[in-house]
């Protein structure tokens, strides 16, 4: 078979047109996993930076020789992913490369993920201080009776200035004495935890779901409302077995993914 004119928006990016494989015998894919495949390549080329258009369904349906149908799918595989967004009547678009970040799946902090990097970490506080501790926040961080309080950190986590993360930490007061008064503007919460405190957390047990962004949040972080986000949960004890913080974060994953090891 004859390969198709190559379109326009193809020549522009820099793309040979190719028909697919179509015979299973061959050991091919399918049909939209090559396209997928193909729309792949042409991101990764450097043809195409974040937030160029690509090629219209039909300018990509002649590339391949293959249906709309099969197009769409690949798109959305792709949207899915997280490498394409479509906006509505105007195509789809290359999405901005996300990094990779541990800190949600290990014990490491923020900062460590962004260590040897030409990135900018800082941090923007929204509370510090003391108070009550709610009945679950004292049985999840087995505070004692004379513990009442919880030491309160919440703070907005930014990469060269644009927010990431929103992280509410709760302490356990008496392993973290005058935290409430410390200077956590941009700072490590860890790395103060194991300067400052000789606290080391080794062993953290997490909850995940998926969110909406509320107005408030949505305002924090910098997205419309409704947006899905990550939440977390995260139970973290020290090197004694103790608890000893207890966060709840609210995460962007459209300039990031979060990277677990399980073991």
């Amino acid at each position: 078979m004859s390969q198709a004119p190559k379109p326009e928006a193809a020549m522009r990016a820099g793309i040979a047109t190719a028909v697919l494989h179509r015979s299973a015998e061959e050991g091919s894919a399918p049909l939209w996993a090559q396209a997928k495949a193909r729309l792949i390549e042409m991101i990764a080329s450097g043809n195409l930076s974040p937030h160029d258009q690509l090629p219209s369904e039909a300018e990509l349906c002649r590339m391949f020789g293959v249906s709309r149908t099969v197009v769409r799918e690949a798109l959305n595989q792709l949207v899915v992913e997280r490498r394409v967004y479509k906006m509505q009547g105007k195509g789809s678009f290359v999405s901005e490369a996300r990094t990779d970040q541990d800190f949600i799946g290990t014990t490491i902090s923020f900062t460590s993920d962004f260590v040897g990097t030409s990135k900018i970490v800082s941090r923007r506080i929204l509370f510090q201080g003391l108070r009550p501790a709610t009945a679950d926040e004292a049985h999840k961080l087995s505070l004692r009776d004379d513990e009442p309080n919880v030491a309160v950190l919440d703070r907005v986590l930014c990469v060269d200035d644009e927010p990431r993360t929103r992280v509410l930490a709760l302490l356990r007061p008496s392993a973290v004495p005058g935290m409430e008064a410390a200077p956590m503007e941009n700072r490590s919460l860890y790395e103060t935890l194991r300067r400052r405190y000789g606290i080391v957390l080794t062993r953290a047990e997490r909850w995940i779901e998926a969110i909406s962004a509320s107005e408030e949040t949505a305002a924090l972080l910098e997205v419309e409302p409704g947006t899905p986000l990550l939440g977390i949960e995260s139970l973290s004890s020290d090197q004694h077995g103790t608890p000893v913080e207890l966060y709840f974060a609210t995460h962007r994953t459209d300039r990031a993914r979060l990277h677990f090891y399980v073991k």
